[in-house]
């Protein structure tokens, strides 16, 4: 069987769900294996590595330099150079790095896919294109395919006989760059489940006002991120980070619920292709109404807290 490389992606040590999710993905397409960029993971989470798929963990410790996209392309590239499918969370960062792996190896490369398939030999996958407004279905036609995916697109799950993943140590030659690594500060991680990666995202627009209570308190509820409209970050109510739309997170969560959004194309084109799609507006005529699935017309103060009132009802809570 084809061999499929996925890259880790750890968060204080712990891996993050999109590389389950990637795991699972990758035992349809071949015999997975995992590539961990840094120093060896704990056995404990080679362990669950392991448990969902991976034969193989590749650990190419490279230093602070693989901070730098073209070192990073590089480690990828020695743990990954027998292997004929290269999976990777779709970030913006592992987006320039496959970029640089794809030049260096002759691959072809999609990135922001919802599936990935093998049909006739050939890696194909599904993305949403032009603000979500097409489905496309690609077929990556050279030997080597490499594919981003967003998280949120497959149910992980441990593999059918889960066994322990074996270490191997990977040596890599970096490349010169013109950049260097000076000095690494952590930046302290946000409260709550990463926008990207979560279920559940509640997001707010120009209808807040600039007040974020209630949308922070109805997406602590769902467990799910705080988001928000292009507007909303733009006056300064809330940092970029949380910004949803082609310029800034593509989410692609079970539930997405848009607070005081009109549903310009810019933000349609960062979460249209959600699971369901829930629209407060005092708009009766906002565009987001054309892609919700449920659509509440109303002040988003006197919908939102009914709505919270009665999730706690119903938890008993």
């Amino acid at each position: 069987m084809s061999t499929v490389a996925v890259l880790v992606e750890s968060r204080d040590g712990s891996v993050t769900q999109p590389t389950f999710e990637a795991l699972t993905l990758a035992r349809t397409l071949g015999t997975p294996v995992a590539v961990w960029i840094g120093a060896a993971p704990a056995p404990a989470e080679a362990a669950r590595l392991g448990i969902h798929g991976a034969e193989e963990v590749r650990v190419v410790d490279a230093g602070d330099a693989a901070r730098l996209p073209a070192a990073a392309a590089a480690a990828l590239g020695a743990a990954t150079a027998d292997a004929d499918v290269v999976l990777v969370i779709s970030t913006f960062v592992n987006k320039e790095i496959v970029t640089r792996l794809a030049l260096a190896t002759g691959a072809g490369v999609v990135v922001d896919a919802s599936d990935a398939e093998m049909v006739d030999g050939h890696v194909e996958t599904l993305q949403t294109v032009f603000a979500a407004t097409w489905n496309v279905r690609t077929r990556i036609a050279t030997d080597k395919a490499i594919v981003g995916i967003r998280p949120n697109t497959t149910q992980a799950s441990p593999g059918e006989t889960p066994g322990a993943a074996t270490l191997v140590e990977v040596a890599a030659d970096l490349p010169e760059t013109r950049e260097l690594v000076t000095g690494v500060e952590p930046v302290p991680a946000p409260d709550g489940v990463p926008l990207a990666e979560a279920p559940v995202v509640v997001s707010g627009g120009r209808g807040t006002n600039g007040d974020y209570t209630l949308v922070r308190e109805l997406a602590e509820l769902l467990g799910g991120a705080v988001g928000a409209s292009r507007d909303a970050t733009d006056e300064g109510w809330i940092s970029h980070e949380h910004m949803v739309g082609q310029t800034g997170t593509t989410v692609t969560p079970a539930l997405y619920v848009a607070c005081g959004i009109s549903g310009a194309v810019h933000h349609r084109g960062g979460m249209q292709a959600s699971g369901t799609i829930v629209a407060v507006n005092i708009d009766p005529d906002a565009p987001i109404f054309e892609i919700a699935d449920f659509g509440v017309v109303g002040d988003l103060g006197d919908v939102i807290p009914q709505a919270i009132a009665r999730i706690k009802e119903v938890r008993g809570s």
